[in-house]
């Protein structure tokens, strides 16, 4: 009983941490079609980012992740209007290969800059210490991605489907001259959407640097399993990328608790059964 309560809590944590750094590419690709492999290397940012201002400077955690997230946002809204808004109506392969290429940019400047080092993000004591839930105790910082990933889905859900920004994003999606001729600023909500989704890439590297440790080759390593839990919620769907996210999670924890040996075989099974059985994913919307 008490390891599969163990197994439980850790699936559900590790499941939300790829939850909150996911789902920002999942609306990426299911709200503004755009291909970007480079999500994890905004991701990773994000982890140095924290990481200096944490270990370096000596600032709080809290601080830590704010200044995370809008220094994040600040390197990637330049990418977006130089780079990233001239391929928005291109082909896949184009956005594909113009993305993968930022990616190893940031890995090499990361390296140049940082060196081949894991970096570490020092957690307060109130997120460090156990916390007794009767049943078992939880360390506090599980608990702390639990309620973020909660929160993160709840608020992007009401943004999406209970603001007029998220009726200006669809509109601008599906018919972007006629929302223009509406008097929608088409490239605003571009740029505020892409800033959105960056900025949950970079809170997602702080707080699941537990669970996916940041080094310069983070980009690359996790790129993979970013884009499968994409696949397997369905681009563009909150409900979706959430439910990937906890079946995902739940099923490599399992795993790697019971049958290390066996790596990642039954996380990508489960990938392969899932596309085949549901090709546009468990809630994909229609494009």
């Amino acid at each position: 009983m008490q390891t599969a309560l163990s197994i439980a809590m850790d699936a559900l944590a590790y499941g939300m941490a790829l939850f909150i750094i996911c789902i920002g590419l999942s609306l990426t690709m299911g709200l503004m079609r755009v291909v970007n492999l480079a999500h994890g290397a905004f991701a990773m940012i994000g982890g140095y980012i924290a990481s200096y201002a944490a270990r370096d400077l000596g600032l709080g955690y809290a601080f830590a992740i704010v200044l995370a997230m809008i220094g994040t946002v600040i390197i990637a809204v330049p990418l977006e209007r130089l780079l990233y808004r001239r391929i928005y109506d291109r082909s896949e392969l184009s956005q594909v290969l113009m993305t993968i290429g930022i990616t190893f940019c940031v890995i090499g400047i990361t390296n140049y800059f940082f060196g081949p080092t894991l970096k570490t993000i020092p957690l307060p004591a109130e997120l460090a210490r156990s916390v007794d839930l009767g049943f078992r105790s939880i360390a506090g910082h599980r608990l702390f991605v639990i309620a973020s990933g909660l929160v993160v889905a709840g608020g992007l859900w009401f943004l999406i489907e209970r603001t007029g920004f998220g009726i200006h994003l669809r509109a601008a999606v599906e018919n972007a001259p006629m929302a223009r001729t509406l008097g929608i600023r088409t490239e605003i909500i571009y740029a505020a959407s892409f800033a959105l989704a960056i900025g949950l890439a970079a809170f997602g590297g702080v707080v699941g640097a537990e669970f996916l440790p940041i080094e310069p080759y983070y980009a690359l390593r996790y790129m993979v399993t970013f884009l499968v839990v994409v696949s397997v919620g369905g681009a563009g769907s909150i409900a979706g990328a959430l439910a990937a996210c906890l079946l995902l999670g739940a099923i490599d924890v399992t795993a790697r608790y019971l049958v290390p040996d066996f790596g990642n075989f039954f996380f990508y099974l489960a990938v392969i059964l899932v596309v085949c059985a549901f090709p546009r994913g468990l809630m994909g919307r229609a494009q």
